[in-house]
């Protein structure tokens, strides 16, 4: 088989040592007889598939990435290891996504290169045992963890324009390879079904942005205003979550509220914590060894602030910002406390912020005392209540009549036949874009939580929401404005123009090829000829 034009012969022997894994020559190549069969064609087409596989599931991680803090917390309690499993997650994507691209790279090239693809049995291990890695990956996505394909959704809101581009520019490329088998093989049916499977997928591209729709495509002067920041837990990227420290960089960082979670001491104290036991956020397996696995409503205030609260923070680094602490923030971090209540509302008081919190848990016999408990600490510290936003749905009633002052926080999307709800706290899953604007629209405010991604804030100030809370309140506020913002006639435009450049890219891949193909056919003529010549005199 002649090189095309253009493709010299080591380097065709490198390519097909490589996907082979054995030194094959040219001559040795066409002395051996080697041509590709319809079982090379398959393993090349189960490798496409392989590559889209594993390319869709790099898409998934970078969009989950916004909730693996949660995944680690989730670890953590179930097998007392803490680790930073993004890192594990986004090293091995990268592996698998490289090896499939490499070797679909290579095959492609020796496909232009006129060479067999003969696919060595140890890349068809690897690529099986990818394709079950992804496999598995999905699977336990959709059994542990469903909720990631509604964040799945919203991202394909935000990133749909650009990926519709990107598919396009790779289905572009992917004409010349085509047209490279098109041009070689003599099977008609074949070339005409391949012919037609690639127009209707073309097609089907260039129209696909009349279904794609983004709260981002607007005007200028429609965007809503910057949603508000609430952080959670305070600021804890920067400190130990639930600090006084936290509260305060938060505070640093222009949040607007304070989202925390209030537990009730044996004795009666509220103060902040998120977890049942105390284990991740303390150092009470040194302390009180014998006592780590209690519930943390089992200690009382005296036992609670022997506790360090913030070491913790510095062994175990949940997030990657822990290692740009300045020293006099790590030597404040060290000092930290449990923080009462008390002086959570008083830090909150002296910053004129606002504090939202869970009380927790909320299954607990003795639940409504922790409610009057925590109503006596709001109470007596002054704050005004209208700076206290409370999310527990136990004993609602009862807080308005004592504490009609208190603004009310629903985890619930409004009912029909009921009295309008003032404000929401969804996850940010649970909410549509066109729920989020009849919300706005009706004059009620909708906090979304945990939003820690850019491309996940942008899209949410796009669609109105009023506020979202963040673990990553030192990022979001430098943000002064979306990602992107496209008026729709930018749009059309752009879709237009990627359209009209890729048609005329694959008219030119074809008709390059065409033009090479004619050149070769009198030289493989030739070639047939003196072959024939040779075999006869041999045989007389």
């Amino acid at each position: 088989m002649a090189d095309p034009p253009g493709c010299c012969r080591p380097c065709a022997t490198c390519l097909l040592c490589l996907y082979s894994c054995q030194w094959i020559t040219a001559k040795k190549e066409k002395r051996k007889g080697l041509r590709t069969t319809k079982c090379d064609c398959s393993w090349f087409l189960f490798l496409f598939c392989v590559f889209l596989f594993t390319l869709v599931w790099l898409y998934f991680a970078i969009i989950i990435l916004n909730d693996f803090h949660n995944f680690n917390e989730f670890i953590f309690k179930q097998q007392k290891l803490w680790l930073d499993w993004s890192l594990v997650l986004l090293i091995a994507t990268a592996v698998l996504i490289t090896y499939s691209t490499a070797l679909l790279v290579l095959a492609l090239c020796l496909q232009i290169c006129g060479q067999p693809l003969k696919l060595h049995w140890l890349h068809k291990t690897l690529l099986i045992i990818t394709a079950l890695v992804v496999a598995a990956a999905f699977t336990g996505l959709g059994i542990k963890w469903a909720e990631e394909w509604k964040s799945a959704r919203i991202s394909l809101q935000e990133t749909g324009p650009f990926l519709h581009i990107g598919i396009v520019g790779g289905m572009t490329l992917l004409a010349w390879p085509l047209a490279s088998v098109i041009y070689r093989t003599r099977n008609t049916g074949l070339k005409v079904f391949l012919l037609l499977a690639y127009c209707a997928v073309m097609i089907a591209l260039y129209l696909a942005p009349l279904g794609i729709t983004s709260p981002c495509i607007m005007e200028e002067n429609q965007l809503p205003p910057k949603p508000a920041l609430v952080g959670h837990r305070g600021a804890p990227m920067l400190a130990p979550e639930n600090t006084l420290m936290s509260l305060q960089k938060a505070v640093d960082c222009n949040v607007q509220v304070f989202e925390t979670d209030v537990m009730v001491s044996a004795d009666g104290v509220p103060f902040l914590m998120h977890d049942e036991k105390l284990t991740r956020t303390t150092d009470v397996q040194k302390v009180f060894p014998e006592r780590a696995d209690m519930n943390s409503t089992a200690f009382n205030w005296t036992d609670l602030q022997q506790l360090n609260a913030g070491r913790w923070f510095l062994e175990r680094k949940p997030f990657p910002t822990v290692q740009s602490l300045s020293g006099g923030d790590r030597a404040l971090v060290d000092e930290q406390r449990i923080p009462s209540l008390e002086q959570a509302l008083e830090a909150v008081k002296e910053s004129n912020i606002s504090i939202m919190f869970d009380l927790r848990p909320e299954n607990h016999s003795d639940y409504w005392s922790f409610v009057n408990a925590t109503l006596d600490v709001i109470l007596k510290s002054g704050i005004p209540l209208q700076q206290v936003l409370w999310l527990p749905d136990g004993f609602r009633e009862q807080v308005k009549e004592r504490a009609p002052g208190i603004q009310q926080i629903y985890g619930r999307k409004r009912l029909q036949d009921e009295e309008p709800l003032q404000h929401v706290n969804l996850r940010y899953q649970d909410m549509s874009f066109e729920e989020i604007r009849q919300y706005r629209r009706d004059n009620i405010s909708v906090n979304l939580y945990v939003v820690n991604q850019p491309w996940l804030f942008s899209v949410l100030w796009c669609s109105g929401v009023s506020s979202v809370t963040t673990n990553a309140c030192q990022v979001l506020k430098e943000m002064k404005h979306p990602i992107w913002l496209l008026p729709s006639s930018t749009y059309l435009m752009i879709w237009i123009v990627v359209d009209c450049v890729s048609f005329l890219m694959i008219l030119w891949a074809f008709l390059l090829l065409k033009k090479c193909s004619q050149r070769r056919q009198p030289v493989e003529s030739e070639t047939d000829v003196l072959l024939t010549k040779i075999n006869s005199l041999m045989q007389d």
